[in-house]
């Protein structure tokens, strides 16, 4: 049995005061959404505000690293934020916009600042050529010279009409800046070698001072990030999974006494993932600051965790909404309704499941397109493969749609009366696949659905009388007298019968239907007032003792099924005898 550390009420607390925080953290963090745009509708424009912002994060940074405060901190993550206008993120997984947008800016910032710009008056505004004659139309694209940093105008989505570093200028920008990292400066910058900086830079609330004691280890660059920010990075990781695994385990132990119900039960893990996801996000963004390839890790890994969380979260609601409606007192649990209660559930939890999963993939970057293409051509394959489940899955709809029975029901579902075989029996279960029916011997039958549903469904249950009807044969020998009063005697005592129906349209019959091959044949029919199979057969039984009480008062009796046999004789023949032979009877 698994023994967990840590009580309900203690990781309660703890999650409260963790998502506190983490509200009131998220707080500080600054609004991509800018009051005022950027200016960005010519190449003149876009370059002019490029220079802008580089020297306003330049001030701000070195405020902030006097500074370290939550103001100065969202100051310069305010201005950061404004340079993700100036750039062409559509190639960009969301997940990693933001990060990877700045990074790309800090990473052009050192290109720029290593080149011959051209004077603003010299660089091309949209309707003008640089010698003042009017372009014929808007100038597509424009490169800085010396430099692979090129401008263009967006024809298409939200920022149609802009100038924007384009796609593959962002996609190189590293290395556009690995080209000319030995290069010395041209232009004036607030602060060199900023994007260094960036790697060891940290939140408010991680003095600069602590990290400056780090040993030189920790300080080493490894793809973009200083080693010990990985290490923060595997740590934070490591202790959230744990955390979760701790609530999976609490939220789902069988052995434990659980004083939550199940199903509130079941929702602490995927809210506590939102929670830990938001805090995770802060810390390792606005705290430990984590840059380049450790920064697209944690956005894949925390979005790919908010992605499981709502596919869970959505999970465990529809499944909660359904089991709550088949407790219904009107539903039994094992009826096709309470089965087509749970498919509607799991159908929502995987469409929606499908949805966020192509979802996610879209926000890290995945092609999205393809994998719903390959998913088509793979649903066809599943769907040939999968041919009887989808028949008796139709099968249960029809069955539903149409509802010849219901759990409980007796029925006759064959008309196949051959020895072994017992074609009257009990629904005791209907599910999405088949049917399952306890038979009279006390064994159970399954039905798939698709072939219960072509067959002749007799519901017994349904039934509000029950049809008795039988034929008998009375002995040749019998007088007329003798058969008029066993049919007097029968039509009295069924018609005062109580357990009979006694409608008009419904009167027992009793009839004298004709001659049989060694019987005089009587038909009797009745309905009977019962719809309950046992009760019908104490009934039945009675009235067969009665009438061989009638037939033997009335002194007849039940003829025997006989057959006579002629024999052909040539030298005995019956023409050639002055009296014929008597026939010969042999009982059978």
């Amino acid at each position: 049995m698994i023994k967990i550390p840590i009580t309900l009420k203690v990781l309660t607390n703890f999650l409260i005061l963790w998502v506190f925080f983490s509200c009131s953290s998220f707080a500080d963090i600054p609004n991509a959404n800018l009051s005022k745009p950027v200016e960005t509708s010519t190449p003149r424009a876009t370059i002019e505000s490029f220079l802008n912002l580089t020297d306003l994060i330049g001030r701000r940074y070195n405020s902030y690293k006097e500074n370290p405060t939550p103001e100065t901190q969202k100051a310069l993550m305010d201005a950061s934020s404004k340079t993700l206008a100036l750039l062409d993120l559509r190639e960009m997984p969301d997940a990693a916009r933001r990060e990877k947008g700045i990074e790309a800016f800090l990473l052009i910032w050192e290109v720029v600042a290593r080149l011959d710009l051209p004077a603003l008056k010299d660089i091309p505004d949209r309707t003008l050529k640089t010698d003042g004659t009017e372009r014929s139309e808007p100038l597509k694209r424009w490169r800085i010279p010396g430099s692979e940093i090129t401008l263009a105008l967006i024809d298409n989505g939200a920022q149609t009409g802009e100038y924007l570093l384009s796609a593959d200028t962002v996609k190189h920008a590293s290395e556009s800046y690995e080209s000319v990292e030995h290069l010395p400066y041209k232009q004036p910058v607030p602060i060199k070698d900023l994007f260094k900086s960036a790697q060891t830079l940290t939140g408010w609330m991680i003095s600069p001072a602590w990290t400056e004691k780090f040993p030189h280890w920790a300080t080493v660059s490894i793809m973009g990030q200083v080693s010990w920010k990985w290490l923060a990075l595997i740590l934070c990781f490591g202790g959230s999974f744990k955390l979760l695994f701790m609530l999976f385990l609490l939220s789902y132990s069988q052995t434990e006494p659980q004083r939550i119900p199940k199903f509130p039960r079941y929702l602490i893990l995927p809210l506590c993932s939102f929670g830990v996801g938001l805090v995770l996000s802060y810390f390792l963004h606005y705290q430990i600051n984590v840059t380049s390839t450790a920064s697209t890790i944690s956005d894949y890994l925390i979005e790919i965790n908010y992605g499981i969380a709502t596919v869970w979260l959505v999970w465990v609601i529809a499944d909660w909404i359904a089991e709550a409606a088949i407790e219904s007192p009107t539903i039994n649990p094992e009826s096709l309704d309470a089965h087509l209660i749970r498919l509607a559930a799991r159908s929502v939890g995987i469409i929606s499941s499908l949805f966020l999963i192509f979802r996610v993939a879209n926000q890290i970057g995945i092609p999205v397109y393809g994998l719903v293409a390959g998913a088509g051509v793979g649903g066809l394959a599943v769907a040939l493969a999968a041919k009887n489940s989808l028949e008796n899955f139709m099968g249960a709809l029809n069955l539903f749609a149409d509802r010849p029975v219901r759990i409980g029901d007796l029925c006759r579902f064959d008309d196949d009366l051959s020895a072994g075989w017992r074609p009257v029996g009990r629904v005791e279960s209907i599910g999405i696949r088949s049917t399952r029916i306890r038979r009279a011997d006390r064994t159970v039958i399954t039905i798939p659905n698709a072939e219960l549903a072509q067959r002749h469904i007799i519901n017994l249950s349904a039934c509000d009388t029950m049809l008795f009807n039988i034929t008998i044969g009375i002995r040749y020998e019998t007088t007329e007298q003798q058969l008029t009063t066993l049919l007097e005697t029968l039509r009295k005592q069924l018609q005062s019968n109580p357990d009979l129906v006694q409608n008009p349209t419904d009167l027992p019959r009793v009839r004298f239907l004709g001659f049989g091959d060694s019987s005089l044949l009587i038909g009797i029919r009745a309905y009977l007032n019962t719809s309950d199979y046992n009760e019908f057969l104490a009934i039945q039984e009675e009235l067969l003792l009665n009438i061989m009480r009638m037939v033997k008062s009335s002194g007849a009796e039940f003829a025997f099924p006989s057959l006579t046999l002629y024999h052909a004789d040539t030298e005995n023949h019956p023409s050639n005898l002055k009296q014929p032979l008597p026939p010969v009877f042999v009982n059978q």
